[in-house]
């Protein structure tokens, strides 16, 4: 059993509505404490009639499956063409709108009949489970069971999350097979990690070689079979008409420059999830294995516990953990454990997770103070969550 929960009303989020179970805090799982300027893609525009139970599919899985970006915000019909009338819509998306003048200022754009949100080019929940497994299967540079030990002592209570005690007196990570990062992604990968400051309020600026390394990660990881995949899928539902339009949006969405502080371009969506910056005293984004794995053998990072920890039956798998960079807390985080740079980057990308059964999800949110191109939007953040 389920109920429509509302959430925080305001210029970020606007009014949106969330699918919960009973059991789990509207509160805790709408993303009612963000920031101004964050955009919850999770809840924006859900109602719970709009949701169509798939058998074995937990309501919090459906609830994290439609935080994807192909879904739609409330006053646009970007994935809404031909829907019922709902009085509860901020504007309609139907064939009676133009006579009642109430339709969203984008339905034409959307849903005339060469537009990508008709209904033959929508994306059911089943189409957006199937690539997820797909890209799940084909991500061969994954690490194997024997490639990675983690040691994550003291699971923590919610309660002890925020009090900034040590309880682990080890390292997280016991062994890598450090060949993993010798392969293409990953090496490509782990040269943009120092081109950040991780200081927010400070603006960022890219030498020649570190937009090199840019353009050089976005083309290995073009080489794989997963990101081929995706784009595949995003070309049959026309969100792109050539590889070389995914890959500039791919550039523009990650790694695209914009202001989180007070200097202009002191932010990106590559530097809060895969590098991590540093807010107020505590750390924001952060949520890469490799990035932490590289920081911890330094000394630079201390891992403090964990709040979740996976079956661990194979990589990739996720681990809610708590620590230290530099002296800086993070409260709560997460992060997948043994993936690819590919899978993450790319699943992110598609803002959605559904692993061979397991009931995770991937949070994500769009940044609405400032666009690009044709009024896209920068990734914000995006970290995977379990239930």
């Amino acid at each position: 059993s389920t109920q429509c929960s509302p959430v925080r009303e305001g210029p970020a989020c606007g009014h949106a509505w969330a699918k919960m179970p009973l059991s789990h805090s509207a509160i805790a799982d709408s993303g009612a404490t963000l920031e101004p300027g964050w955009s919850d893609q999770s809840v924006a525009g859900l109602r719970c009639d709009r949701v169509t139970p798939l058998p074995g599919i937990s309501p919090l899985l459906l609830h994290h499956i439609h935080a994807s970006c192909l879904y739609t915000d409330p006053d646009s019909c970007r994935g809404r063409c031909h829907e019922p009338y709902n009085k509860q819509d901020e504007c309609h998306c139907n064939t009676k709108c133009e006579k009642h003048r109430n339709c969203c200022e984008d339905y034409h754009m959307h849903c005339s009949k060469e537009g990508f949100s008709s209904s033959h080019d929508s994306i059911t929940n089943e189409e957006l489970l199937s690539i997820s497994e797909q890209l799940f299967k084909v991500d061969h540079n994954k690490a194997q069971k024997s490639d990675i030990t983690i040691n994550p002592q003291h699971l923590t209570s919610s309660a002890e999350t925020r009090d900034k005690e040590d309880r682990s007196p080890e390292p997280l990570y016991t062994y890598v097979n450090e060949k993993l990062f010798s392969k293409p992604t990953y090496a490509s990968f782990i040269k943009l990690l120092d081109n950040y400051q991780r200081m927010m309020g400070r603006g960022e600026a890219f030498s020649a070689e570190q937009l090199k390394e840019q353009e050089n990660f976005l083309q290995e990881v073009m080489k794989t079979e997963l990101m081929k995949q995706l784009y595949s899928f995003l070309h049959k539902k026309k969100r792109y008409s050539t590889q070389e339009e995914f890959v500039s949006d791919l550039k523009e969405m990650w790694f695209g420059l914009y202001s989180r502080g007070k200097d202009e371009g002191d932010s990106s969506g590559f530097e809060h999830v895969f590098s991590g910056e540093v807010k107020k005293g505590k750390v924001s984004g952060f949520h890469n294995w490799i990035r932490f794995y590289l920081l911890e053998k330094q000394g630079l990072v201390d891992y403090h516990s964990h709040n979740y920890d996976g079956p661990w039956d194979s990589y990739p798998d996720v681990l809610g953990l708590q620590f230290s960079w530099d002296g800086y807390i993070k409260e709560v985080g997460s992060a997948f454990i043994g993936c690819s740079p590919e899978f993450e980057f790319g699943l992110y990308t598609l803002l959605l997770c559904l692993l061979g059964g397991h009931q995770l999800g991937i949070k994500t949110y769009t940044w609405t103070k400032s666009t690009y191109g044709n009024d896209r939007k920068y990734i914000a953040t995006a970290y995977v969550t379990s239930s």
